[in-house]
């Protein structure tokens, strides 16, 4: 937890001025082969405001031939097509955006590069201090976690709710959670003020399906 912040552990509660919360996928590792098909299932389950591409160790090529078919799928459904880490890529593919780790580069250079109306994201971690600075740097979002353990990624960072709460009482630009949100434990950072889930494992790895794992978050994400 961030040392310059106040003691916000009591406040722990959604503002009832936000939008309701939102679904905001990130594709598996492997997106080859039939995950296409996986993909129209999840975004024709229910609403998912945005989709994350994000593979590794490929080049951009290979990445950008992969990522093809999805954006299209994508914008077929009206959902955000968001490159993770790679504004290089993202600008490529002409998508609706990127997401930016610590390390990926800066949102101001991201802006130049996208234009006005891309959306870009920043892993803040568990940090304020670091949301604070996105937002000042032209973040369209900001995204803690993570929050429960999480086989996606390896993660240092584990935040309480309650940071959640802080951010959307003080600011207006959305947060995304992430880190092992499931069904059964999502709920609460809903409740905290979450204003999207961002869900890998608990869709692509349910046991009947994307589509059911969609359907089965409906009921978490209702106010």
């Amino acid at each position: 937890m961030d040392e310059l912040a106040p003691d916000f552990a009591e406040q722990f509660e959604r503002d009832p001025r936000r939008p309701p919360c939102q679904l905001y996928l990130i594709s598996p590792l492997e997106v080859a082969g039939n995950f296409p098909d996986a993909l129209r299932a999840a975004l024709d389950a229910g609403p998912v405001a945005a989709f994350q591409f994000r593979v590794k160790g490929v080049d951009q090529h290979e990445a950008a031939r992969l990522a093809a078919p999805l954006r299209e799928i994508c914008a077929a459904r009206e959902v955000a097509f968001i490159v993770n880490d790679d504004m290089g890529l993202a600008k490529r593919l002409g998508a609706d955006g990127v997401h930016l780790g610590q390390g990926d580069g800066d949102p101001e250079v991201a802006r130049r590069l996208l234009g006005p109306n891309a959306q870009i994201g920043v892993t803040c971690h568990d940090s304020r201090h670091l949301a604070m600075e996105a937002g000042e740097a032209g973040a369209d979002y900001v995204a803690f976690g993570a929050f429960f353990p999480t086989l996606t990624k390896e993660t240092h960072h584990r935040p309480d709710p309650s940071i959640l709460s802080w951010w959307t009482t003080l600011f207006e630009i959305p947060c995304v959670a992430i880190g092992g949100i499931t069904p059964d434990n999502g709920r609460m950072l809903v409740d905290a003020g979450a204003d999207f889930l961002a869900v890998c494992g608990a869709i692509w790895s349910h046991a009947e399906g994307p589509a059911a794992a969609v359907r089965a978050f409906q009921d978490v994400l209702k106010p």
